[in-house]
């Protein structure tokens, strides 16, 4: 399965939304906390210069926020891209 990576902060609604959205679906994932500097600009380096939160990486893939990913998921394409399709 692809890695997914999750840019976000502790108490962002929408990052909850979305770790709830990959828990459910038991999907694993690592958590990338952007309270530091260094991490929010390594996030918005990966998201081309989008700094808003939650950024969503499947792969190397960037996806998108929350919205995206539970568009994603409503379309059935999420499974497929964690398949690597």
């Amino acid at each position: 399965m692809t890695s997914v990576t999750v840019y976000g902060t502790r108490l962002c609604p929408y990052c909850l939304k979305a770790r709830r959205l990959l828990k459910k679906k038991g999907i694993r994932y690592t958590n990338v906390d952007v309270s530091s500097k260094a991490k929010r600009a390594e996030m918005a380096g990966r998201a081309k210069g989008r700094t808003s939160v939650p950024q969503i990486f499947i792969g190397d893939r960037h996806i998108g926020g929350c919205d995206d990913l539970v568009r994603l998921d409503k379309k059935g394409q999420l499974a497929r891209m964690l398949r690597g399709g």
